[in-house]
C-alpha cells in the first residue's frame, strides 16, 4: 500500500459521508424490523444473574485521580476477580439504565443507541466461575456460559499477537460488533460510528478498573481469523472489533 493509498484511507475518518448519505434509503426508512438489541441466549443456557452493583468493592471514587492515574497496564497480579467487581466493569463498560420500544439507554454512549457490540469473556480466574468463553446479556444483567476451550490462555496469546497479558490476565474481554444494528439507520457511515463507540466503551472500561483497583490495555492487534474462530463467530454478520485484558493491580 502506498502513500496516497493510505492517505485516501483518511476519508474514513472524515464527516463527508453524512453529505451524501439518503436516510430515506435506510432499512429504517423502509420499516425493516429494527434489529434485536442483544443475542438472545439459546434454550439451553441458563443464566448466571450478576449481583446488584455495590459501592463496598470501589477503591477510589474520586474521578479527578481515577482519570490522572488511567493508563494502560499489562502485568497483573495472581488474585482472582470476584463475581461482584466483574459485574461492575460489565455495568460500566454496557449496564442498561432503561430500556424503551426500540431502544436500550445505557452506560456508553452509542450513536443512535445502536450499541452494535456483544461482550464476551475470556475467564481465567473469576471467583464462582470456571475458566471458559462467557456472553454479557445486558438486559438481564446476567452472563451465558458459551463453551469451554481446551489451551484458552495459549490460544488467547496467540490470536493476540503474541502479547503475553491477553492470555494471563484475570478475565479478557472481547467485544463483537454486530454492523447490521448501526447499518439500519447510518447505512455508509456505519463503520466510522462503530469505531468511534468502541472507544466509548473501552474508555469506560479503564475509569472502571482504576476504581476497583484492576488494570487494562486496549488490544486493537490481534489475528482476526483466528480471534473470529475462536468465539465460532461468521467474521461477517459478527466478529471480534476490540479486546481488553483485566487483572488486579500488582
Amino acid at each position: 500500500m502506498t502513500t496516497k493509498d493510505i492517505r485516501e484511507l483518511r476519508e474514513f475518518l472524515t464527516t463527508n459521508s453524512w453529505l451524501k448519505m439518503d436516510l430515506t434509503l435506510s432499512d429504517e426508512n423502509k420499516n425493516v424490523p429494527m434489529p434485536p438489541v442483544q443475542k438472545a441466549p439459546l434454550p439451553c443456557q441458563a443464566l448466571i444473574h450478576l449481583p446488584d452493583i455495590n459501592r463496598d468493592i470501589l477503591k477510589n471514587e474520586d474521578i479527578i485521580s481515577i482519570i490522572k492515574d488511567r493508563k494502560s497496564r499489562r502485568r497483573y497480579s495472581n488474585c482472582a476477580l470476584s463475581l461482584p467487581e466483574l459485574s461492575f466493569l460489565l455495568w460500566a463498560t454496557q449496564g442498561v439504565r432503561k430500556t424503551t420500544k426500540n431502544y436500550t439507554l445505557r452506560n456508553v454512549a452509542s450513536a443512535g443507541n445502536s450499541h452494535t457490540f456483544e461482550t464476551y469473556l475470556a475467564v481465567f480466574h473469576v471467583k464462582e466461575l470456571k475458566e471458559g468463553i462467557y456472553r454479557y446479556l445486558p438486559l438481564e444483567h446476567a452472563l451465558v456460559f458459551e463453551f469451554s476451550v481446551s489451551n484458552l490462555s495459549e490460544k488467547m496469546v496467540e490470536l493476540g499477537r503474541n502479547y503475553h497479558y491477553v492470555g494471563k490476565s484475570a478475565v479478557t474481554f472481547i467485544w463483537t460488533t454486530i454492523p447490521y444494528r448501526m447499518e439500519w439507520r447510518y447505512m455508509e457511515s456505519s463503520a466510522r460510528l462503530i469505531a468511534i463507540d468502541a472507544g466509548h466503551v473501552c474508555q469506560n472500561l479503564y475509569l472502571a478498573c482504576e476504581a476497583i483497583g484492576c488494570g487494562t490495555c486496549a488490544i486493537g492487534a490481534f489475528v482476526q481469523s483466528k480471534a473470529d474462530e475462536l468465539l465460532q463467530l461468521d467474521g461477517k454478520e459478527e466478529f471480534v472489533f476490540y479486546m481488553a485484558p483485566v487483572g488486579k493491580q500488582l
